[in-house]
Protein backbone atom coordinates (compact mmCIF):
# COMPACT_ATOMS: atom_id res chain seq x y z
CA UNK A 1 0.00 0.00 0.00
CA UNK A 2 1.25 3.47 -0.40
CA UNK A 3 0.06 6.95 0.99
CA UNK A 4 0.36 9.81 -1.85
CA UNK A 5 -0.18 13.63 -0.80
CA UNK A 6 0.45 16.19 -3.00
CA UNK A 7 1.45 19.49 -3.17
CA UNK A 8 2.10 22.86 -4.73
CA UNK A 9 -1.05 24.41 -6.40
CA UNK A 10 -2.25 27.39 -6.06
CA UNK A 11 -3.59 30.59 -7.96
CA UNK A 12 -1.69 31.96 -11.10
CA UNK A 13 -2.03 34.06 -13.98
CA UNK A 14 -2.43 32.64 -17.70
CA UNK A 15 1.38 31.69 -19.46
CA UNK A 16 2.79 31.15 -15.73
CA UNK A 17 4.38 27.97 -14.88
CA UNK A 18 3.56 25.56 -11.84
CA UNK A 19 5.27 22.77 -10.65
CA UNK A 20 3.27 19.92 -8.54
CA UNK A 21 4.58 17.10 -6.55
CA UNK A 22 3.47 14.09 -4.85
CA UNK A 23 5.30 13.11 -1.77
CA UNK A 24 4.45 8.87 -1.63
CA UNK A 25 4.94 6.68 1.27
CA UNK A 26 6.31 3.37 1.69
CA UNK A 27 9.41 1.51 0.40
CA UNK A 28 7.92 0.42 -2.93
CA UNK A 29 6.94 3.25 -4.73
CA UNK A 30 9.55 2.46 -7.44
CA UNK A 31 7.11 -0.55 -8.35
CA UNK A 32 4.58 1.66 -8.98
CA UNK A 33 3.66 3.08 -12.47
CA UNK A 34 2.29 6.59 -12.21
CA UNK A 35 -0.34 9.26 -13.16
CA UNK A 36 -1.43 13.01 -12.85
CA UNK A 37 -5.53 13.38 -13.43
CA UNK A 38 -7.49 15.96 -12.86
CA UNK A 39 -10.69 17.45 -12.38
CA UNK A 40 -12.88 20.70 -12.65
CA UNK A 41 -16.30 21.15 -11.20
CA UNK A 42 -19.52 19.46 -12.59
CA UNK A 43 -17.05 17.14 -14.89
CA UNK A 44 -15.27 13.47 -14.65
CA UNK A 45 -11.72 13.32 -13.88
CA UNK A 46 -9.43 13.59 -16.53
CA UNK A 47 -6.41 11.70 -17.48
CA UNK A 48 -3.19 14.42 -17.84
CA UNK A 49 -0.01 12.13 -17.62
CA UNK A 50 1.93 8.80 -16.74
CA UNK A 51 5.07 7.67 -15.96
CA UNK A 52 6.67 4.17 -16.22
CA UNK A 53 8.44 2.40 -12.85
CA UNK A 54 11.76 3.77 -13.80
CA UNK A 55 10.61 6.79 -15.48
CA UNK A 56 12.22 6.42 -18.38
CA UNK A 57 8.56 6.61 -20.01
CA UNK A 58 5.59 8.76 -20.76
CA UNK A 59 2.03 9.25 -21.78
CA UNK A 60 0.11 12.68 -21.98
CA UNK A 61 -3.34 13.42 -23.05
CA UNK A 62 -2.86 15.61 -26.35
CA UNK A 63 -4.44 18.73 -24.35
CA UNK A 64 -1.12 19.10 -22.67
CA UNK A 65 1.74 17.64 -24.47
CA UNK A 66 4.49 20.18 -24.93
CA UNK A 67 3.54 22.18 -22.44
CA UNK A 68 3.54 19.82 -19.15
CA UNK A 69 6.50 17.46 -18.23
CA UNK A 70 5.62 14.38 -16.07
CA UNK A 71 8.89 12.93 -14.30
CA UNK A 72 9.57 11.11 -10.88
CA UNK A 73 12.49 10.45 -8.50
CA UNK A 74 12.70 6.97 -7.06
CA UNK A 75 15.25 8.19 -4.18
CA UNK A 76 13.00 10.65 -3.00
CA UNK A 77 9.59 8.93 -3.79
CA UNK A 78 8.28 11.99 -5.22
CA UNK A 79 6.60 12.25 -8.64
CA UNK A 80 6.47 16.10 -10.49
CA UNK A 81 4.02 17.57 -12.97
CA UNK A 82 6.07 20.60 -14.33
CA UNK A 83 3.36 22.84 -16.06
CA UNK A 84 4.05 25.55 -18.01
CA UNK A 85 2.10 28.22 -20.32
CA UNK A 86 -1.05 27.58 -18.05
CA UNK A 87 -4.55 28.34 -19.35
CA UNK A 88 -7.59 28.84 -17.84
CA UNK A 89 -9.12 25.28 -18.98
CA UNK A 90 -6.30 24.04 -17.00
CA UNK A 91 -8.03 25.18 -13.58
CA UNK A 92 -8.93 21.86 -11.50
CA UNK A 93 -7.79 19.63 -9.15
CA UNK A 94 -5.16 17.49 -9.83
CA UNK A 95 -4.54 14.21 -8.55
CA UNK A 96 -1.64 12.09 -8.32
CA UNK A 97 -2.23 8.29 -8.62
CA UNK A 98 -0.51 5.11 -8.03
CA UNK A 99 -1.08 1.98 -10.44
CA UNK A 100 0.08 -1.42 -9.36
CA UNK A 101 -0.73 -3.66 -11.92
CA UNK A 102 2.89 -5.10 -13.07
CA UNK A 103 2.51 -4.59 -16.83
CA UNK A 104 4.40 -1.32 -18.84
CA UNK A 105 1.13 -0.26 -20.10
CA UNK A 106 0.42 3.47 -18.88
CA UNK A 107 -2.98 3.72 -18.38
CA UNK A 108 -5.39 6.62 -18.42
CA UNK A 109 -8.62 5.84 -16.66
CA UNK A 110 -8.80 6.38 -13.60
CA UNK A 111 -10.15 2.97 -13.22
CA UNK A 112 -6.84 1.40 -13.47
CA UNK A 113 -4.83 3.42 -10.31
CA UNK A 114 -5.29 1.90 -7.04
CA UNK A 115 -4.50 5.12 -4.93
CA UNK A 116 -4.95 8.29 -4.98
CA UNK A 117 -3.74 11.55 -3.30
CA UNK A 118 -6.55 14.22 -1.81
CA UNK A 119 -5.50 16.45 -4.66
CA UNK A 120 -4.50 20.35 -4.70
CA UNK A 121 -6.17 23.10 -6.44
CA UNK A 122 -4.69 24.99 -9.78
CA UNK A 123 -6.45 27.58 -10.24
CA UNK A 124 -5.43 29.81 -13.47
CA UNK A 125 -7.27 33.81 -13.56
CA UNK A 126 -6.01 36.77 -14.17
Amino acid sequence: QVQLVESGGGLVQPGASLRLSCAASGRTFSSYKMGWFRQAPGKERQFVAAISRPGGRTYYANFVKGRFTISRDNAKNTVYLQMNSLKAEDTAVYYCAADSVLDIVLHTTPAEYDYWGQGTQVTVSS
